[in-house]
């Protein structure tokens, strides 16, 4: 494949998966966060429970509990079953892959065996990569390659950066960027690098927040959720990419339970719309991912369309 198209597509790739966390702190920090409690609306039931919105806030933003949750995935063995469907513009199937795959951690490694798979259509070339980027996404969270040794699952210390970093390593690292901090701007993705802040004073005119309460498999949970307003012009709409990112918070840890959220944004080159759900589950000590689903439709000039769904089922976690 050709590294320049796979640079192109990594960077649309890394708006597909957002999630709140991560913020310095400072003068500028403490004026969007007042911004967004000025707007937020509050339930009833919250407003009764005494819940300290600005400190709910702050904590929401600076939240390092997803993260931790997939760095978990590192340091633990499970089993996966994967989805992945590729469809054409009338939604007819026309590649998938159905597979189970075990992950194996053993002396500080992690290595994976595919216990099971079946494909359908072009899912692979003759030289048994993936025809498809939503493949290629779908294997960076899911899938091992070989044997990685001497990960940890410790978030302290592990921000992402792209200072010294080139080409197909600056564009994973936007990714992962983008995947745990949307509470911040990221250089270098076109045309959206600076419409990616939820927390943004300069555009939390553009949204609607709120907090709520409610059960979520079982857990009494706060919710807060950015939702776009429904009446923006066609200008403003270009000034945000996420339409709603829902978090589910454990409401005496803090942890997030789950999150759904929807991106979409036309640009000259490429448009895109996804939607994604995360549920969480507690193995242990560890918060770890147990379920994500994921639905996309987006276009790279020069590349046709790609429509695809894939879901992760994860379970049986082990302790090395």
């Amino acid at each position: 494949m050709n590294k320049h198209i796979f640079s192109s597509i990594l960077r649309l790739l890394a708006v597909t998966v957002p999630v709140l966390a991560g913020s310095s702190a400072g003068a500028q920090d403490s004026s969007d966060i007042e911004a967004v409690r000025r707007t937020v609306s509050l339930s009833e039931v919250v407003i009764r429970s005494d819940l300290n919105v600005p400190k709910f806030l702050q904590r929401i933003r600076n939240d390092t509990s997803y993260y931790k949750a997939f760095k978990n995935l590192h340091v633990l063995g499970f089993t996966s079953l994967n989805f992945i469907q590729m469809s054409d513009k009338k939604g007819r199937p026309v590649a998938s892959l159905q597979s189970r795959t075990r992950q194996n951690r053993d002396a500080n490694c992690r290595t994976m065996d595919i216990l099971e798979e079946k494909t359908t259509g072009d899912f692979y070339d003759r030289n048994h990569a993936f025809n498809y980027y939503t493949a290629q996404l779908y294997a960076a969270f899911f899938f091992t390659t070989g044997r990685v040794c001497g990960e940890t699952n410790i978030v302290k210390g592990a921000e992402h950066k792209l200072e010294g970093k080139k080409g197909l390593e600056k564009n994973k690292e936007q990714l992962k960027m983008l995947f745990f901090n949307p509470g911040k701007k990221i250089p270098g993705i076109p045309f959206i690098g600076d419409k990616l802040d939820v927390f943004d004073e300069a555009i939390t005119r553009l949204y609607d927040y709120s907090i709520d309460t409610a059960d979520l498999y079982g857990q009494p949970c706060f919710i807060f959720r950015i939702q776009r307003k429904a009446d923006l012009s066609q200008s403003e709409r270009g000034d945000i990419v996420f339409d709603n990112i829902t978090t589910w918070f454990n409401e005496k840890t803090f942890d997030i339970v789950g999150r759904n959220y929807d991106l979409s944004y036309k640009a000259g080159v490429y448009d895109f719309d996804v939607h994604m759900q995360v549920e969480m589950q507690q193995f242990g000590e560890y918060i770890v991912p147990h379920v994500l689903r994921y639905s996309g439709n987006w276009h790279l000039l020069f590349k046709g369309r790609e429509r695809g769904i894939f879901t992760a089922t994860l379970f049986d976690f082990k302790k090395p």
